[in-house]
């Protein structure tokens, strides 16, 4: 397991990101080393505000799954199996109060690129990607489920009315807002067509809602832009989407957006609200103290492929972005959530789009304390 600083600071808030010069392969792979050594090797530290801090690794390398945090206890969902690049079912909770992983019981479905929220005590997942039988493709998936902690146990819920992954999920007014995400070919006529990255697919601006309390699901205005691999916070009664791919889910043949929109409920309507700092996919956050805290992400052009360790935060309210110290370790295809003033990060990927012969993915678990 190794882990990939970036070569320069975090883009300046307003300014778009710029080519840079990357280490040769050799020498990524020495400072990889050194810094994964170093941070494994870090007992967990007790919260010092204002910075990041090393916790407790994850129990095994995981990329591109899903959370969510129920109290104190932060539950992580799904993934990639690396080299096969396939769906795992695997669920495993940090707890806070222990310090310590453990494994609870598996997904009822290996996917990946779920959408992931918690409500009323319990883990709502919608979507993802899921094997195609037979083959080592991927298909979008509609299914949907609820884990509960107290039995830990799995049931399954009304499939959403579009199979999709990549999406985001969000809580808002007791209700689970699922936006965006990547369907099936455009061409296909079968939605379980499996996704290929060199054929056009359906980057949807999709908004489908579902209340918990009726098993049921409803269609709302869909976003202005439509992307996946982003990040959907709710503040203030509304609801703002953050970055991500355009053009296709995958990274290697798609762009990224420094777009955000605002959704609001009430005139089911979205709006654009300017531009992040930091154009980027794969990225991930989470929302705090009235703010949304976002980071990490990737991005590709002619010049070479880029892993971001920036955290920034974003006001709705002021409109105002505010940079804040980086990551120890940048990474892409991570989880991220909120316990308590921590903001923790664990497992991802130190590289866009992998390198050949070498398993990108990490275990590492870093936190950040917001200042009181």
């Amino acid at each position: 397991m190794v882990s990939y600083l970036p070569l320069r600071a975090p883009a300046t808030p307003g300014r778009r990101l710029t080519a840079t010069k990357e280490l040769p392969m050799k020498s990524k792979l020495l400072v990889s080393a050194a810094m994964i050594s170093l941070a494994l090797n870090l007992a967990p530290a007790f919260a010092q505000e204002g910075t990041w801090q090393m916790g407790t690794p994850m129990p095994e390398p995981q990329s591109e799954n899903s959370s969510a945090v129920v109290g104190n206890q932060w539950f992580v969902i799904g993934g990639i199996d690396v080299p096969e690049v396939m769906p795992v079912g695997t669920v495993v909770m940090y707890d806070e109060n222990t310090k310590t992983w453990s494994k609870r019981a598996a997904m009822p479905e290996p996917a990946h690129h779920t959408a992931t929220v918690a409500y009323d005590g319990k883990v709502y997942v919608f979507g993802g990607f899921v094997g195609k039988p037979g083959t080592k493709e991927w298909q979008p998936t509609a299914d949907a489920f609820v884990y509960d902690p107290k039995t830990d146990g799995w049931s399954k819920l009304l499939p959403m009315p579009t199979a999709r992954g990549a999406a985001a999920a969000v809580v808002l007014d007791g209700k689970i807002y699922v936006v965006g995400g990547a369907h099936a070919h455009e061409h296909g006529r079968d939605m379980k067509e499996p996704l290929w990255a060199d054929v056009p697919n359906i980057v949807g601006r999709t908004v489908e809602v579902y209340d918990p309390a009726s098993n049921t699901w409803t269609m709302r205005a869909p976003m202005q832009t439509g992307r996946n691999h982003f990040l959907a916070a709710a503040v203030g009664g509304k609801i703002y989407a953050i970055d991500g791919r355009i053009g296709l889910p995958f990274v290697t043949k798609s762009d990224v957006t420094d777009l955000v929109e605002e959704y609001d409920p009430k005139s089911d309507s979205w709006t654009y609200k300017g531009r992040s700092p930091t154009p980027r996919g794969g990225v991930s956050g989470s929302a705090y103290g009235g703010k949304i805290y976002v980071t990490g992400g990737e991005y590709q052009d002619p010049a070479g492929k880029r892993t971001f360790w920036a955290l920034e935060a974003y006001d709705p309210a002021a409109d105002t972005w505010q940079t804040l110290p980086h990551m120890q370790i940048a990474r892409h295809g991570f989880v991220a959530g909120f316990i308590g003033s921590e903001f923790h990060v664990a497992g991802g990927s130190f590289q866009s789009d992998g390198m050949p012969g070498i398993n990108a993915q990490m275990n590492t678990h870093e936190f950040y304390t917001v200042p009181r």
